[in-house]
């Protein structure tokens, strides 16, 4: 190729605005197009910006009757709750409101009232009776629930003793 037929090409780009086209007719980006501009071809029908959210509480200490023994639903125990709500796309992300998200004082308020309402032999039971109501009363697309017993009453020293359960929502 010589100078004359590489201007004219140049020429040719800039008329069309850039775009190149394939043989077929395709229209093509020019190569420099995805880091100016972020495209990319394999992923144009993903969605620009899109963003998920999740809300992690750690710690959440209540004080509950859970267990298997006669004791430990009799005197209580103390518990610590770990969630991860997974929220997905929100608007709160634009719009800073509260009432565009999951409200975590209300979701602390209903995992304290589900934890305490009734006694459960089993954390793993438990577990699923939060994870089940979180995603009853909020729009989650999954939600993750631990509950730690920090002073379990087995005889030998451990930090604590935990369960976990997944859930996404339809399941």
């Amino acid at each position: 190729m010589d100078g004359d037929s590489h201007d004219e090409l140049s020429d040719e780009e800039r008329l069309r605005g850039g775009e190149e086209h394939s043989r077929d007719g395709e229209r093509e980006l020019p190569d420099d197009a995805e880091e100016q501009h972020g495209y990319d071809d394999e992923d144009e029908d993903d969605e620009e910006g899109f963003e998920t959210v999740t809300i992690e509480i750690n710690g959440l200490s209540l004080y509950t009757h859970h267990g298997v023994s006669d004791a430990e639903r009799e005197i209580g125990q103390r518990l610590l709750i770990d969630l991860r709500l997974d929220v997905g796309e929100t608007d709160a992300t634009v719009t800073d409101r509260v009432e565009d998200t999951v409200d975590y004082a209300e979701v602390c308020q209903l995992v304290a009232l589900v934890a305490q309402q009734r006694s459960y032999k089993t954390l793993e039971r438990l577990c699923s009776a939060i994870a089940d109501r979180l995603l009853s009363d909020f729009e989650l697309e999954g939600v993750w629930v631990k509950a730690s017993k920090p002073e379990p009453p087995i005889p030998l020293p451990v930090d604590d003793v935990s369960v976990e359960v997944w859930r996404e929502a339809g399941e």
